[in-house]
């Protein structure tokens, strides 16, 4: 039985995304998403003026006379959505956690897609793939999407993207728009996997974050646990070298993981737990936009 606050959490999530859905996001995910695809009609006679790279010469040399293909604008997308729901994401430094961002980066995306007659799908994973719904309309489908992301507890600690991405692959033959949720905390190697799934999908990482893992608090010595691992170690938080180290290398990281996005060709868009994550949405489909006018 699902419990009742987890049942709250999706009726809030659901109130708190169902404005900024209707009012904002949705028009732009139609103008973005919708169009890109194009899938076969029919097979007609060539007229004068059609583009002749649209004939089809198999039915052409078996009729005597050229034919070329029809396409037309696929008005439904099959929308996926990657959920990390790894120890990592039970971290918090404010109200909100991780995985509790994620929920709603997810619930805001499922509502623009299914206000758009778009199927939805949900993969959760950690160490493996954990829980799967197959992509349906509806939104009562996306009610149950966000109460799994937020109730279904993983059975291992950790995170491994490759077997998520490989079970994607198999499970979605034709190319979707896929959103991958995480907090990229992983320590194995992600270019060959996500450039793999990046050529055969429309894939978009959301990288979801804490402030306190940009900007250290000053707490004295303080014993830290690795979520994942489990491994426990003391860090003087009193010394501003150390606090300074700490946040250089976290932005480090964050760099070399957009360096590496940005090298396979995936956008990403960045969210933080506690603050808003609009603009960055917003951002997001307005560089999306620009870069299909410039096509």
């Amino acid at each position: 039985m699902i419990p009742k606050e987890i049942l709250k959490k999706v009726r809030r999530i659901q109130i708190r995304t169902k404005h900024r859905v209707a009012d904002v996001f949705s028009g732009h995910y139609h103008s973005v998403f919708k169009g890109q695809g194009m899938e076969f009609h029919e097979v007609r006679e060539y007229v004068p003026g059609d583009d002749i790279r649209s004939i089809d010469w198999n039915v052409t040399a078996r009729m005597g006379h050229p034919f070329v293909k029809k396409f037309v604008e696929e008005r439904e997308l099959t929308v996926m959505l990657l959920v990390d729901i790894s120890a990592s994401h039970q971290f918090g430094s404010t109200s909100q956690r991780k995985k509790d961002l994620a929920a709603e980066l997810a619930a805001t995306l499922a509502f623009s897609a299914t206000q758009n007659n778009d199927r939805v799908g949900l993969i959760l994973f950690a160490e493996d793939v954990e829980h799967t719904i197959m992509p349906a309309k509806g939104p009562s489908h996306v009610l149950r999407l966000i109460r799994d992301v937020l109730y279904v507890e993983p059975k291992t600690k950790g995170t491994r993207l490759k077997p998520a991405l490989d079970f994607l692959n198999r499970i979605c033959p034709r190319r979707a728009v896929v959103f991958l949720i995480s907090d990229f905390i992983f320590d194995e190697e992600l270019e060959r996997p996500l450039a793999i799934t990046s050529r055969r999908h429309d894939l978009v990482s959301v990288l979801v974050g804490d402030p306190r893992e940009q900007v250290w608090p000053r707490a004295g010595l303080v014993e830290w646990q690795d979520a994942e691992s489990g491994r426990r170690f003391l860090v003087d938080t009193s010394d501003a070298r150390t606090r300074r180290q700490l946040a250089m290398m976290q932005t480090a990281r964050r760099r070399d993981l957009i360096t590496l996005l940005r090298k396979t060709g995936i956008d990403h868009i960045e969210a933080y737990a506690g603050e808003e994550y609009e603009r960055s949405l917003m951002r997001f489909f307005r560089q999306r936009e620009q870069r299909m006018r410039g096509a």
